[in-house]
């Protein structure tokens, strides 16, 4: 079996590397720079790609001039702070990019439809299904058959999302039981020297392993002052 892994670089997706190995996919590895300020992580991805023994490619969507596009987010766009708080806040509103899984999941599908492979993997898990709605299991379902129509006759790719109804803190302990390097993963979104601690995907991480009972490698910047909501 051959699986194309969408890799960002993060604790998620890297687990998600580690399971599909472990389930004996053949992978290879597909991680996007889209102009998120957070783009070390990559570097994180290629090291996770090549420690699975998978084939990375890194899609440039910043240099086709499509991460230019891509403005009105934390994430992309310097004209907003990255907000600082629990993950489900709703302040975390302000990170949504528009559309990124679609065009992620789009090229990879098509990359997959011409090497051979029977599937796309992505790391989407249940925290994120208040903020994003591109990581609810009813786009991933409509996104696959919308995908089987604009293949038919050239490939049958499934999608596969296997942390759609797992929290993060099951995400660590499987993790931890598969032996992922998680000190090598990078979720700031600050994309600073170390983890700030602070901002959303800091905070859920910290508390994903304080819930998971495992111990937790990351250096951050900073102790979070606010409470979950």
């Amino acid at each position: 079996m051959k699986a194309i892994a969408v890799i960002s670089g993060g604790l998620d997706s890297t687990t998600l590397g580690y399971l599909m190995r472990d389930q004996g996919y053949k992978l290879e590895a597909l991680s996007f720079n889209y102009g998120q300020r957070h783009r070390k992580e990559l570097a994180f991805a290629e090291t996770v790609a090549r420690d699975l023994g998978a084939p990375w490619t890194l899609i440039n969507l910043e240099a086709a001039g499509i991460g230019r596009m891509l403005r009105g987010s934390a994430l992309t766009d310097a004209s907003f702070e990255v907000p600082e708080g629990h993950y489900a806040a709703e302040n975390m509103r302000v990170t949504i990019v528009p559309n990124r899984n679609a065009i992620m999941l789009a090229i990879a599908c098509a990359a997959a439809g011409s090497s051979g492979a029977e599937a796309v993997a992505l790391a989407v898990h249940a925290g994120d299904h208040p903020i994003y709605p591109d990581c609810r299991p009813d786009f991933i379902h409509s996104f696959e058959a919308m995908e089987r129509i604009a293949m038919e006759g050239t490939a049958q790719i499934s999608i596969l999302a296997p942390f759609s109804s797992h929290s993060k803190a099951d995400i660590v302990q499987l993790g931890d039981k598969l032996g992922v390097p998680f000190a090598n993963t990078w979720s700031c979104y600050k994309g600073g020297e170390i983890h700030c601690g602070a901002c959303g995907t800091c905070y859920e991480r910290r508390e994903a392993f304080q819930l998971a009972g495992v111990k937790d490698p990351t250096e951050y910047a900073a102790e979070p002052v606010f409470q979950a909501p």
